[in-house]
């Protein structure tokens, strides 16, 4: 009993340095970017020493994979609970509401993940990764879309629902490289919200049902 015991506080200990690590990486990336941050600068602003490090993490590598990993799954997450809070049918306006919410999180995580965009167009490894990503996203929202069908009407120049969603993340890609530059999130947020109810409805925020 006493092992386990001292095996289960371990456990959670190391959850939690495994975690306060990837906290503090998050800003020390954010502020500096990846390539240009060491092992030391990482343990030093979560505390811990470079055993700590090395027991959760092989390199900075496999750290800010998992850390990507970790804030896009969320983000993953995030959007098809926001897409979910409607009936069969789909309030595109209060949506894109609720999805632009959540995409833009905040312009620290929008730095971190357009490193690991230029971290993974090097190493076909992690393009993969993100690809995988991307391609879960996308499925979330042409999943939505399609449950809407025959109540929510899509307009035809986009095609499918496959279609709609490669261009509802086209245009949070587009909105957020401006915003990468203007520091503008409030700006950014609401050209996100005009842009995508512009792309799913016939542009004036009321779903156009004229197309059933």
């Amino acid at each position: 009993m006493a092992v386990e015991g001292t095996t289960g506080r371990v456990t959670r200990r190391r959850v939690r340095t495994r975690a306060n690590l990837l906290d503090a990486a998050f800003s020390v990336f954010a502020a500096k970017g990846f390539g240009h941050v060491s092992i030391e600068e990482v343990c030093e602003a979560a505390g811990y020493s470079r055993g700590a490090f090395y027991s959760n993490f092989s390199s900075l590598d496999e750290l800010f994979f998992a850390l990507y990993q970790e804030r896009a799954d969320l983000i993953a997450e995030q959007v098809s609970g926001a897409l979910a809070l409607d009936g069969p049918g789909l309030d595109v306006p209060a949506a894109v509401d609720r999805v632009t919410d959540v995409l833009l999180l905040d312009r620290d995580w929008l730095l971190v993940k357009t490193d690991f965009l230029v971290h993974a167009a090097r190493d076909p490894e992690v393009a993969r990764s993100l690809l995988e990503h991307r391609a879960r996203l996308r499925q979330a929202i042409a999943d939505r879309l399609a449950r809407a069908r025959g109540h929510t009407a899509l307009p035809a120049v986009l095609g499918d629902t496959d279609g709609a969603a490669h261009a509802v993340v086209a245009a949070y890609d587009g909105v957020t490289a401006q915003l990468l530059l203007d520091r503008d999130v409030e700006h950014a947020r609401a050209w996100l919200k005009q842009l995508l109810t512009a792309l799913l409805t016939d542009g004036s925020g009321t779903p156009d049902h004229s197309q059933n």
